[in-house]
């Protein structure tokens, strides 16, 4: 998926590769999902075609309905079972997302699918909440709240065949009373199974939001919740969530310090190529009670030919990242704006400002202190720079050059800190754990030929694969905070539960690492 076009492809413990929405529920609800969590209509048609061909329908026709629709039925009922939290438990609720638009014809056979669904769960165990645009013409304070969108919307949703029990309405301001009433009067339901969605400062407000319109209890009546019999310890452990939850949230509001991050990446056109990234920035801040300031750098435009094709955007490019309290290079593929993540990276190593590179960003890093520190010749990566004389980066030993398609690293892999790094910033962040398990997603790794010549002249590898064959962490000692990792610790990272290598990183930036590491270590 082009990250310019899909935004980021977000990855699970077990190597799914997916669109960025399940980034947000994992984010949120602290679950931890798997590859079948994600439904696609490709991976619901290669199912029933695999069926087909093992005789599974005894040569009939197979059709849409009832073959497609019953496979997307039995697909969720067989995921909804999955553990998704610490406890092992099979979770009580399953949350559906159903994309897209209602009448769109991509969507049409998994509207039939919940249709049927519905009435397979029984009365008091289906819920629809359905979710529309509430837009305000003119744009502004003194615009008029338009409900037609919604009763058109509502009104074909239904003629499909579901029948919403709660519309939540998206808003840029908070809906007026008489909006309220009319959508209700309109689509036929009670005030209070309207709830309004309008903006709020962060998204982490949004459940503070929802929780004033009593949505859980709306959900809980819906559902019978109550029946549902949960240990004390799950209660209150679900008590003390929100506690946090709240706390979090409102902190922002009164944070007065801002830290300045500029992000140096090449998909700088879509935010949504680095959500995660960015909602890991977001975790850090919440949890150091600092405003975060995020600064898009096109790394393209740190080059030296922008320069003279265009010197306004040079010298923009370049004051953003002069003027930042840390740089952060994030992942990517392809030579586009690689030279000018070099640059970055090099500021940052000589003027002493903190760094965390991801993935490419921490090979690069590989190259840029191979090529000004180590004295090694020419080094270069095999993907980016193939005809330079020493490659620091080379492609895995198992890839196949011809064939990259489904070639990458995926998933969690386990990384173990190496003897003799107990000196390391980032290490001590995850306690007394000799090892940490995070999400990859690469084909390329640091030349294990050159590991040696490159540790001595200063780079540690301070994280190793299980093998200690492939580099996993690069750290400078005498550095406020120069960090590379080969994994995507943007990918762990949760509102209540901060991504250690993110954590550092910001604390670093906001001058209060000695104090965040203290505290997470229980000191």
């Amino acid at each position: 998926m082009a990250p310019t076009e899909h935004g980021e492809v977000y990855v699970t413990d077990d190597g799914g590769e997916m669109d960025l929405d399940l980034g947000n529920y994992e984010r949120y609800l602290l679950t931890t999902l798997t590859r079948d969590h994600n439904i696609t209509t490709g991976k619901i048609y290669q199912s029933v075609i695999q069926s087909e061909r093992r005789g599974d329908y005894l040569g009939k026709t197979v059709q849409v309905v009832p073959h497609i629709t019953d496979a997307i039925q039995d697909w969720i009922v067989r995921v909804a079972k999955i553990p998704v939290d610490e406890s092992g438990a099979e979770p009580d609720v399953c949350v559906i997302e159903l994309g897209g638009t209602v009448g769109d014809i991509e969507s049409a056979p998994f509207i039939h699918a919940l249709t049927q669904l519905q009435r397979r769960a029984g009365k008091g165990n289906f819920a629809q909440i359905h979710v529309s645009y509430v837009p305000v013409i003119p744009p502004g304070p003194k615009g008029e709240q338009k409900t037609k969108p919604t009763q058109r919307a509502v009104s074909d949703v239904r003629s499909a065949g579901l029948n919403p029990d709660l519309i939540a309405c998206r808003c840029e301001q908070p809906l007026d009373e008489g909006t309220i009433q009319k959508i209700a009067n309109m689509c036929q339901v009670d005030k209070k199974q309207v709830i309004a969605v309008h903006n709020v400062s962060t998204t982490y407000h949004v459940p503070l939001l929802l929780d004033k319109q009593e949505l859980l209890k709306n959900i809980g009546e819906l559902l019978d919740l109550k029946s549902i019999q949960r240990p004390i310890e799950r209660i209150e452990q679900g008590a003390h969530m929100w506690k946090n939850w709240v706390g979090l949230a409102r902190g922002q509001d009164h944070a007065l310090d801002t830290v300045t991050i500029a992000l140096v990446g090449k998909y700088i056109s879509l935010e949504d190529a680095y959500i995660s990234v960015s909602k890991a920035l977001e975790h850090a801040a919440m949890y150091c009670r600092k405003k975060l300031e995020l600064v898009w750098v096109d790394a393209s435009e740190l080059e030296d030919e922008m320069l003279e094709g265009s010197p306004a955007k040079f010298h923009k490019a370049w004051h953003a990242v002069c003027t930042a309290n840390a740089i952060l290079v994030p992942g990517g593929f392809g030579v586009r704006g690689t030279a000018g993540m070099i640059k970055a990276i090099t500021w940052a190593r000589t003027k002493k400002i903190p760094f965390l590179g991801i993935c490419l960003g921490m090979q690069l890093a590989v190259i840029e202190y191979a090529n000004s520190v180590a004295g090694i010749e020419d080094a270069g990566s095999e993907e980016l720079h193939p005809q330079a004389k020493n490659h620091a980066i080379i492609y895995m030993p198992e890839v196949d050059k011809l064939k990259l398609g489904g070639t990458m690293r995926l998933g969690k892999h386990p990384c173990i800190f190496q003897e003799g790094t107990e000196w390391s910033k980032l290490r001590a962040l995850y306690g007394s754990a000799p090892q940490c398990e995070e999400r990859h997603r690469h084909r390329y790794e640091v030349n294990p030929l050159l590991v040696e010549k490159i540790e001595k002249a200063g780079l540690a590898f301070v994280g190793k694969d299980v093998k200690g064959e492939r580099m996993e962490i690069i750290e400078i000692k005498d550095h406020p905070w120069f960090v590379g990792v080969q994994f995507h610790p943007e990918y762990l990272s949760r509102v209540l539960s901060p991504s250690k290598c993110f954590l550092g990183f910001f604390a670093a930036a906001a001058g209060c690492l000695d104090e965040t590491t203290q505290k997470m270590n229980g000191a």
